[in-house]
């Protein structure tokens, strides 16, 4: 099971470095420089601060995943508390686009709702992906 588990940790780690790259797409595909020019610069300061977070952050879960998916299993505390987090990280994602977002502005169009399942179908996977290495970090811990 360890190396089926650190298998899907590296795919996820190329995924999440893909989702990382594609989000830099995002700002003129939802129009972001028009949408803020309409908030108090402090409002677009704090945005635009988030969306970097979010970027490092995906890209930094990435890399780790991608260069040293070997040590994500390896049982240990830290290692159950990192997938732990980055489990909780993509789980929350996937509430927050359910229960929290407003839908009625989205995009149409055939590729956006394309787009759409691949992203919540990438967030999906990678919730249970660290969510079992989690588990396997928690049993061997």
């Amino acid at each position: 099971m360890p190396n089926s588990i650190q298998q899907c940790i590296y795919f996820a780690g190329l995924a999440q470095i893909t989702l990382a790259i594609g989000s830099l797409a995002i700002p003129p595909i939802l129009n972001w420089r028009t949408e803020l020019a309409k908030v108090q610069p402090l409002i677009k300061q704090m945005f635009w601060t988030y969306a970097g977070y979010i970027f490092a952050i995906n890209l930094s879960f990435g890399l780790l995943s991608v260069f040293d998916f070997k040590e994500l299993t390896n049982g240990s505390t830290l290692t159950m508390l990192v997938t732990g987090f980055i489990a909780l990280y993509w789980i929350s994602r996937i509430l927050i686009q359910f229960l929290y977002f407003d839908r009625s502005n989205f995009p149409a169009g055939f590729w956006n709702v394309m787009a759409e399942i691949t992203l919540v179908t990438l967030f999906i996977s990678l919730s249970v992906i660290y969510s079992l290495a989690f588990y396997f970090n928690y049993q061997h811990n």
